[in-house]
């Protein structure tokens, strides 16, 4: 510098002696963690396709768990729950026919009692014919005692006729027990058929599986939608968590379930949260937490459930984490 003016000299020192005081005196960075709030969104969609007929939410809105957050057309639908409803309808009715028709044991054995009875009368009524037949070829019996003698035999035959005609019919009715059988399965798979078929209408219109916010819309009513196409994104209130970044140096120390406190712009005091997961591999930090201080470092991954209670931070919020 012996080339240089004495005031130059002076400048060039001062601005040293600036310059060093100022990065001694300037503010200190925070010694916390950065991260930022991220929500695990829900997407809903119908497992089949059709018409939007309507859709109850907007974009912002917040829902309550349960709620219907849009409906397809459910003519076809309905259509086919009420064709499969009949088709319950008829094999049920089958089925009992099948059934009142079926003679039970103890109706056969009455009646096989009964053919009993008709044999032994029409053996009786056959005796007393023949002896009135007889007596009346020697001229002791009228014609109308013969004639008498041949209707009480010719009906107690008759009786007998009838009698194992019944239980014919009911021993083929008692055959009938793969019929029935066959009658059953049907009832059972035309139920279960529709009861399939009332939870696709079910489907149609789904309900939301837990308090939160519309994030997103993807059709409007009127628009065919494809089956397994979201139709609605929701950010669940219960599903937020912080997602920070741990230094290699400090990363032993964290352990899964250990509390954390976080401060972020506008949350008020310091809240509190539970790490969940601790990623297994080191990392530059990300651009979204260039800072500084930490651009250069290696850092983990780590991740803490925040707790139901409060009101739901925004995705994208920045935090500060400090071990508690």
């Amino acid at each position: 510098m012996s080339g240089l003016p004495k005031p130059a000299i002076g400048l060039i020192v001062l601005a040293l002696i600036g310059g060093a005081g100022w990065y001694a005196t300037r503010p200190a960075e925070p010694a916390g963690w950065l991260g930022y709030v991220e929500a695990e969104t829900e997407y809903v969609a119908a497992p089949i396709s059709g018409r939007l007929a309507q859709r109850m939410v907007d974009r912002g809105k917040t829902v309550e768990a349960g709620a219907v957050l849009f409906t397809l057309d459910p003519e076809s639908t309905d259509a086919d729950t009420a064709r499969l409803e009949a088709q319950v309808a008829g094999a049920q009715a089958q089925q009992t026919d099948l059934a009142q028709a079926r003679q039970r044991a103890p109706e056969l054995a009455v009646s096989r009692a009964a053919e009993a009875a008709a044999q032994a009368q029409l053996t009786k009524a056959q005796a007393d014919f023949s002896r009135v037949d007889a007596l009346a070829r020697r001229g002791f019996a009228s014609r109308a005692q013969l004639d008498a003698a041949r209707a009480a035999r010719d009906g107690a035959a008759a009786q007998l006729a009838q009698t194992r005609a019944q239980i014919a019919s009911g021993e083929l009715s008692a055959g009938r027990q793969g019929q029935i059988a066959a009658a059953g399965a049907d009832v059972a798979g035309a139920q279960a058929a529709l009861r399939a078929q009332r939870q696709r209408r079910r489907d149609i219109a789904p309900q939301a599986p837990e308090r939160g916010v519309i994030e997103q819309t993807f059709f409007n009513p009127g628009e065919w939608v494809p089956a397994g196409s979201p139709v609605v994104s929701i950010l669940p209130d219960g599903r937020r968590k912080l997602r920070f970044y741990v230094p290699q140096d400090r990363i032993a120390g964290l352990v899964i379930g250990a509390k954390v406190t976080f401060t972020c712009d506008g949350c008020g005091a310091p809240r509190q949260a539970a790490i969940s997961f601790i990623s297994p591999r080191a990392e530059y930090t990300p651009p979204v937490v260039y800072s500084e201080r930490a651009r250069a470092k290696l850092v983990f991954l780590v991740e803490a459930v925040l707790p139901p209670a409060g009101q739901p931070l925004p995705p994208g919020l920045p935090v500060e984490v400090v071990p508690q």
